[in-house]
């Protein structure tokens, strides 16, 4: 699969899963975790950037690029973000790192925000591009969103129901699905070693296995963790930085900084990204970077 020149691959064991990780870059240590349906080579318009201030560490979610993709269980507590979260936690003891920094993008920045909930001491500050907690964007949903947003309950299906039509034309919904959340609605804003590396997990049956497995948890139990952080009153500890598209999913939810306030215990800040879809890294990785540089580097 593609790698981001300049950065190294490795593959590491974090419990019951091996990891694909790029890293690449000297500083404060930054996790970049990536979204549907990409992998680490979401970030390859930041990361050189990002690496001349920091330590960037780009893994592979369990499912996705190069890393395993375990078999789903009943209760789909396998592909949940709290097992994501904790193959993250596990990552971090490999390198080393007590904390770091986490920057994280749609799947990515779920894994990111239950992390923070899970494992508060090992998140330093928390950076969130496009999206809103699960829990929140089930509850904001309404005839428009459920249309735009239509994939969560597709991919949700009992298997094999979504595996099996997508796997009709897996490299073709790849496609379909990053260009209708462009703000173009065109493949323009990726590169072509970025959309091999999608297309090639569109056309792998294990991978749409997981992908659709992934958001199986995001119905079940991923909402039901969210519930209960929110029933027991818990927050966010760590400084949280929210991005979200002019175009995008959460601008559809009614008011989403304020939505993330009421996660978080402390210092909040927000930008809504202008003449961007969905994938902002790729559509305007300029203003991205102009948002999270001073974020990340503060002290």
């Amino acid at each position: 699969m593609s790698a981001i020149p300049g950065f190294s691959q490795s593959l590491i064991e974090v419990g019951d899963v091996c990891l694909s990780v790029h890293q690449g870059g000297e500083g404060a240590p930054l996790i970049l975790l990536h979204g549907f349906p990409q992998n680490h080579m979401a970030w390859e318009k930041l990361a050189p950037d990002l690496a001349k201030d920091f330590h960037c560490i780009i893994p592979d979610l369990r499912g996705y690029g190069d890393s395993d993709a375990p078999a789903d269980d009943a209760d789909h507590h396998v592909y949940s973000k709290r097992a994501m979260a904790g193959d993250i936690a596990r990552l971090m003891d490999f390198l080393g790192l007590e904390r770091a920094h986490v920057l994280g993008h749609d799947r990515g920045a779920r894994v990111a925000y239950r992390l923070a909930l899970d494992h508060p001491d090992r998140v330093e500050r928390l950076g969130i591009i496009e999206v809103v907690p699960t829990g929140d964007f089930w509850r904001a949903w309404d005839a428009d969103l459920a249309l735009k947003a239509y994939h969560w309950s597709f991919l949700a299906q009992p298997a094999p129901l979504p595996e099996r039509m997508i796997c009709a034309d897996g490299p073709g919904f790849i496609d379909w699905t990053l260009a209708s959340w462009t703000q173009c609605r065109g493949l323009e804003p990726f590169s072509e070693a970025a959309l091999a590396a999608y297309r090639a997990q569109g056309a792998d049956p294990v991978r749409v296995g997981a992908m659709c497995a992934d958001y199986r948890a995001g119905a079940t139990m991923d909402r039901a963790l969210d519930e209960a952080d929110r029933l027991a009153g818990n927050k966010i500890a760590a400084p949280v930085l929210f991005l979200w598209a002019s175009a995008g999913f959460p601008a559809r939810t009614g008011d989403p900084l304020a939505i993330w306030q009421g996660w978080c215990a402390g210092e909040v800040t927000g930008k809504e990204l202008h003449c961007t879809g969905h994938f902002a890294m790729e559509e305007v990785p300029g203003a991205v970077l102009e948002a999270v540089l001073p974020f990340f580097q503060a002290r």
